[in-house]
């Protein structure tokens, strides 16, 4: 029998501190009904200074793995997506969290801003298919708060911290069905961090965002990335018992919602408590369905993600955890 790739667990790591919307109110021209009213995010998580994205990414690492109910030494290759990792370059976070946990291993980072799960989710299933790799311990992990412009009202508001993590193994049953992804460069300058371009230049990196220009290529990418990868595994939408958007935004999570016809009952929703954590978004809300006792094995989820570069993506997978 041919092996299947299958998310065998999750696991999430948010840090200690909370920030609301009336904490930015304090040295911004903005509110809580603003920020609520545009983005439907009422709070977000923010790492201590000392804390690091590897930091996260390892204490999310070790929950999914205990639930994998495997050995940390079984984990035979690491892939960490985040546009926020600890060093410029290198090395990469991926090799950072394999030293914290004991590893030698393959490792590295993948650069797909908030469509960052769905790219990993599709290197994973083709390593561990094709019996080059036994589980692959997928995460994403973000301190954004490192990269964010505090005073820019436009992205400071929207943005958290967390980690979330995945563990991939062979199997034959409740595989990831189908993933697929994508990306067009020609609006890399609508969403990006950006750089120094001389080694004297003291400007910081911060992210920069043109908002209504991202929403409207997001709106229609995202709901046509769904129908299509519908079509193609002959599924409909009461096929689905989870829809598992990027939680970026309320209003384009409602529209794909509303444009796909499906109900309320088969959307995660979890944007108003930890804001837009980029590639940690979908894992998180994942995360948050398995805690809550919402997720159980054999359900289908449905995961679509847009983010910067542009990269877009989606997929298909049951569940095949405890």
């Amino acid at each position: 029998m041919k092996l299947k790739a299958c998310i065998k667990s999750i696991g999430a790591y948010l840090p200690k501190n909370i920030v609301y919307n009336q904490d930015f109110e304090t040295f911004l021209d903005t509110s809580d009904e603003w920020i609520t009213r545009r983005t439907g995010i009422k709070q977000r998580f923010k790492a201590d200074k000392d804390e690091q994205t590897s930091d996260l990414a390892y204490k999310a690492a070790l929950v999914a793995i205990k639930r994998a109910k495997i050995n940390i030494d079984d984990i035979d290759m690491i892939i960490v997506a985040t546009l926020s990792p600890d060093y410029f370059a290198m090395p990469s976070t991926a090799t950072l969290v394999a030293h914290k946990l004991g590893l030698k291993v393959s490792a590295f980072d993948i650069s797909a801003a908030c469509s960052g799960f769905i790219y990993m989710l599709e290197l994973a299933k083709s390593l561990v298919e094709s019996a080059s790799k036994k589980n692959v311990l997928i995460i994403g992990a973000e301190k954004i708060s490192s990269v964010l412009d505090y005073n820019d009202r436009s992205t400071c508001v929207l943005f958290g911290d967390g980690a979330a993590a995945c563990v991939i193994s062979a199997g034959y049953e409740n595989e990831i069905l189908d993933v697929q992804t994508a990306t067009d460069g020609e609006y890399a300058k609508l969403l990006f961090t950006n750089r120094p371009k001389y080694s004297k230049d003291c400007t910081p990196i911060s992210l920069k965002m043109q908002g209504n220009d991202v929403f409207k290529v997001a709106v229609n990418t995202l709901a046509n990335e769904v129908k299509h990868i519908l079509s193609k595994n002959n599924l409909s939408k009461d096929d689905i018992t989870h829809f598992i958007p990027h939680q970026a935004n309320l209003r384009i999570i409602n529209y794909v919602k509303e444009k796909l016809e499906l109900k309320d009952e088969q959307c995660c929703v979890c944007v108003d408590k930890y804001g837009n954590t980029s590639a940690a978004s979908i894992p998180i809300a994942i995360n948050e369905l398995y805690e809550s006792k919402k997720l159980k094995k054999g359900d289908l989820m449905l995961f679509d993600a847009f983010g910067g570069g542009f990269t877009w993506g989606s997929a298909l997978a049951y569940f095949d955890g405890e």
